[in-house]
């Protein structure tokens, strides 16, 4: 009983207290981040494709959910059947009493990944090039699968024809056409009659490569599957429209790992398609890489900036307590208020100022007073720059008073003393508050929600057309990504594998984000010397 009353008196018992605690909160997180990656990871690996008798005729599908019998109701199994385009929907509850035969797993069903309505899951009957018969059966199989790497270029070839000289000949036509309205507007004839031999040039071009685009779209029709469901149904599939054929039940582990391989990349680098539950999140992974940067530019001199006249310039009084306690209560404000002060302040204030001032002649169509990935990156930057500032100003209150009474000692002026020897000793710190900021930040839905994020952007902030940064275009975000596929999404059985992996890249952009903050901060400190904070 002494022992225990000692250990108590001496605190080792909240020692093991507070080791246990942190213990099971390390557990949790873990294993929330090991669910997470189970279920986002799982779906890429190939499922066999099985085949039951049921009361309405045979049913192939993939296994994907049980749910036990209570309540008075039998077991019922979830097949994912696909074929959306036939029956309606992706997924089918079946009661395990209605399956009247053992599943069995037939070797020439196929899944076949395409671009529009899902999945289809049954057997290839033939192919044929032209309208003509090319082969059956297996052999049709082999035949497809020798001809999907030509098709997959090709309609890679049409989309960079698309978004790149399509794309260009539209801007240049627009851009034309504003400078044709300032034109009108000055009575420049001869400057009108250059710009309408412009567009016509432009015209020409535009339609020389349309009619290549109906070629190379013809040619991508010329082979063509036919395929067939497990009721008998029939259904013509262009090749050029298949993105994978997976012949699940025939394949060794290699095969499945190169399915598995392939899948993967493509979420990582495509784009989505299928209402976001197909196809890959990148442009959603970029926006928020790109967001969270643009946010830390501009959250940094910010904070720094309010909190060295807070800490070394202001009179201390009770307007600047005022001031601390001001800043300390923003970080408390729910993020939608600062997201609804962004769409008041930033867009509509800011950039309908800038539209009206610079972009008059594109109006009524706004080009800064929407939302964009800068006003977004404002509102987040206000969202967080408490954060940076009360760790700015402990930063610099660690440094030690010795070393600025040294180098005013030495002839320095304040601001040669502030930016030469206690800025430098305190960015570690500052660091800090930029690691906790981009925590916070990078996670935020509801104030982008209003101020520039969406559904699909068509083009991304930063691509190869001048002035290649465009900071006022809207941007994609892996949380709005994962709300929107798991909430707003019409299949949404088939968009939980989408949340579950959009959650495990968010936490992974949030981790690599911190990694590289934290990594500099450490080698800052190693040439400084180390720091107190």
């Amino acid at each position: 009983m002494s022992r225990l009353t000692e250990s108590f008196r001496q605190g080792d018992i909240f020692v093991w207290l507070s080791a246990t605690v942190l213990a099971f909160c390390l557990a949790m997180i873990i294993g929330l981040a090991g669910f997470i990656a189970a279920k986002g990871l799982g779906y890429f690996w190939p499922s066999p494709i099985v085949q039951v008798q049921t009361p309405d005729g045979p049913l192939l599908g993939e296994i994907t959910g049980h749910e036990p019998a209570r309540g008075g109701e039998s077991e019922k199994i979830q097949f994912r059947v696909a074929n959306r385009d036939v029956y309606g929907q992706d997924f089918r509850w079946i009661p395990a009493a209605d399956i009247s035969s053992a599943p069995e797993r037939p070797k020439d069903a196929l899944l076949i990944e395409r671009l529009e309505y899902g999945p289809f899951i049954g057997r290839i009957a033939s192919i044929s090039h032209q309208g003509e018969v090319v082969a059956t059966g297996t052999r049709a199989l082999a035949e497809a699968q020798g001809h999907l790497g030509e098709a997959f270029r090709l309609r890679r070839r049409i989309q960079s024809i698309e978004k790149g000289e399509v794309g260009e000949l539209n801007r240049r036509i627009e851009a034309i056409r504003l400078d044709r309205r300032k034109a009108e507007k000055r009575g420049d004839a001869a400057l009108l009659e250059s710009l309408d031999a412009k567009v016509s040039a432009l015209q020409a071009t535009y339609d020389q490569v349309q009619t290549g685009l109906e070629d190379l779209r013809a040619q991508s029709r010329t082979w063509t599957l036919s395929l067939s469901t497990a009721d008998g149904q029939v259904k013509e599939l262009p090749l050029a429209s298949v993105v994978r054929l997976v012949p699940a039940n025939d394949m060794n582990v290699f095969g499945k790992l190169g399915v598995y391989a392939s899948r993967l990349w493509e979420f990582m680098a495509d784009s989505p398609r299928e209402s976001n539950t197909e196809g890959g999140i990148f442009p959603a992974i970029f926006g928020t890489v790109m967001m969270v940067l643009v946010m830390s530019v501009l959250v940094v001199p910010l904070g720094v900036i309010t909190a060295l006249y807070l800490r070394e310039y202001a009179r201390q009084g009770w307007l600047v307590r005022a001031v601390r306690v001001a800043v300390n209560n923003l970080a408390g404000v729910p993020s939608i208020v600062f997201g609804v002060f962004g769409l008041g302040f930033f867009v509509y204030g800011l950039g309908g100022t800038i539209d009206h001032l610079f972009y008059a002649d594109s109006l009524p169509t706004p080009t800064y007073g929407t939302g964009g990935i800068l006003w977004a990156s404002l509102t987040l930057s206000l969202l967080t720059v408490p954060v940076v500032v009360v760790a700015t100003e402990e930063a610099l209150g660690a440094v030690p008073r010795s070393q600025r009474e040294a180098s005013l000692a030495m002839g320095a002026t304040k601001w040669q003393t502030l930016w030469n020897v206690v800025l430098p000793s305190a960015t570690p710190g500052i660091l800090t508050g930029l690691i906790l900021a981009i925590a916070r930040g990078a996670g935020e839905v509801a104030p982008l929600m209003l101020t520039g994020v969406v559904k699909l952007a068509p083009a991304m902030p930063l691509d190869g057309t001048f002035p290649f940064l465009h900071l006022d275009r809207k941007f994609m975000h892996l949380g709005f990504h994962i709300y929107d596929v798991g909430f707003q999404s019409p299949n949404s059985e088939a968009a939980k594998p989408m949340v579950f992996m959009a959650s495990l890249l968010l936490l992974l952009v949030v981790v690599i984000l911190n990694l590289f903050a934290l990594n500099l901060r450490r080698k800052l400190r190693e040439r400084l010397g180390g720091s107190t904070f």
